[in-house]
């Protein structure tokens, strides 16, 4: 990957991420969308297309997405 970093503080950041791979994550219900963009990081990071330190960042704010949207769901039932 080039020298520019992203920012990556929310999922939004993420999926601009992805879309210059042209990923595009949509699978109907957000909880979905943020484990199947996982493994999408995933597999960017073991193809070497993304280096060590962004997807550590990465992952770490999908994580916190994640439990914010089990929560979400706790709430809801």
């Amino acid at each position: 990957m080039s020298n520019f970093e992203p920012e990556l503080r929310n999922y939004y950041d993420i999926e601009q991420l992805l879309k210059r791979f042209g990923i595009y994550v949509y699978l109907g219900k957000r909880l979905w969308d943020l484990e199947m963009t996982g493994v999408e990081l995933q597999n960017l990071h073991h193809s070497g297309l993304i280096d060590d330190h962004l997807y550590a960042r990465a992952k770490i704010v999908l994580r916190h997405e994640h439990e914010e949207e089990l929560k979400r769901d706790q709430n809801t039932d």
